[in-house]
């Protein structure tokens, strides 16, 4: 198959995940709509998918790319400018496409032209009750404010890395992803923004997004999250809006009110009991009212009531773990002053 020709290019970052790039690249070669080519591009793996991507040469126009480790927006853009397709679609390898969605972005660009775009995620079928758990919690209004692509937003659309399009002469007149460690995709669409481009959500665009498979993981994800919110805010001050607070009150909120508690238990103990129950009591009433509100819908969506009770737990650490990172960077960056590679450079690959 000749690259030359293609239309649609997409490009694939990874790190040490030889088996999700098999799930991936199966998807692709599934696909109803075949113009388009694929690169991988090994960003410094221990354990590289080489011999996975082979595998597909006879059913895909791929291509295997290895290079130094640089973190995953550098690797896009190595990918991005060895890319022949006149629309990049930059994938997270841990996502799996529906056999329609490459139509799906087609139909989009022939109704309405656009300079770039996103695309939501849900859990397939086959994810474990904790992925899907996590998928709720991550894309449930609940949770996010409906920002990561669901119909209803608290904030404009911003197209993320793991389902994202872009025009490839917009991409490298842009200069593509910044060497930002957290929030580069963030980044890369404020400037789209900034640049004037048209950029829209494609709702019939969407992947299954596997994400972290346990909450130790995704508590580590979404607290990378909250680094680069603030340290988006540095690059762009305007771009801190009400909503990205959100996560960091609920966690300040949550920890005042398990130290009331604590403080009604102990006057319970050294005090009158009843003078001071409502103390003890009272500031739980609305974290189980919210964990409540979780579980019902939750359970509705998911049609389980075990994966309504798990994502209890995945809300918590979601908005928990995005309000710890949102903090400690603030403290690091906005207070002591430190620079964005210095305030984290334990967290960056190596």
């Amino acid at each position: 198959m000749d690259s030359e020709s293609k239309v649609y290019s997409f490009v694939v970052p990874v790190y040490n995940r030889p088996d999700e790039v098999g799930e991936l690249l199966e998807s692709m070669a599934a696909q109803t709509l075949k113009d388009f080519e694929v690169l991988v591009v090994e960003d410094g793996s221990q354990a590289d998918c080489r011999e996975v991507v082979e595998r597909y040469a006879g059913r895909l126009d791929v291509k295997y790319l290895a290079k130094k480790n640089s973190g995953p927006g550098l690797s896009r853009n190595y990918g991005a400018e060895r890319a022949k397709g006149r629309w990049l679609i930059v994938l997270d390898s841990d996502v799996v496409l529906p056999e329609g969605y490459l139509q799906a972005v087609d139909d989009e660009l022939r109704r309405e032209p656009a300079d770039a775009f996103g695309g939501p995620d849900c859990a397939h079928p086959s994810f474990t009750d904790t992925q899907k758990a996590i998928s709720y919690s991550m894309t449930s209004f609940f949770t996010t404010g409906g920002i990561r692509g669901g119909k209803k937003k608290l904030d404009k659309f911003y197209p993320r890395s793991f389902n994202m399009g872009i025009r490839r002469d917009v991409y490298l007149r842009l200069g593509g992803f910044s060497p930002m460690r957290f929030g580069e995709d963030i980044d890369f669409s404020i400037r789209i923004f900034k640049a004037g481009c048209s950029c829209r959500l494609f709702p019939g665009a969407w992947v299954w997004h596997k994400r972290r498979t346990d909450f130790r993981k995704f508590f580590r994800q979404v607290y990378n999250s909250g680094i680069a919110r603030i340290n988006l805010y540095k690059k762009y001050p305007e771009s801190l809006k009400a909503v990205h607070l959100l996560p960091m009150v609920f966690t300040v909120g949550v920890i005042a009110l398990v130290l009331a508690s604590a403080a009604g238990r102990l006057l319970m103990h050294y005090d009158d009991i009843h003078r001071w129950y409502w103390l003890c009591a009272g500031p739980w009433l609305p974290i189980l009212a919210y964990c409540g509100l979780i579980v019902a819908d939750s359970s509705v969506r998911n049609r389980s009531l075990k994966i309504g009770f798990l994502s209890v737990a995945a809300a918590f650490v979601q908005l928990m773990g995005y309000g710890f990172g949102f903090l400690a960077a603030w403290w690091r960056r906005c207070v002591r002053g430190k620079d964005e590679f210095s305030a984290f450079e334990n967290s960056f690959y190596s």
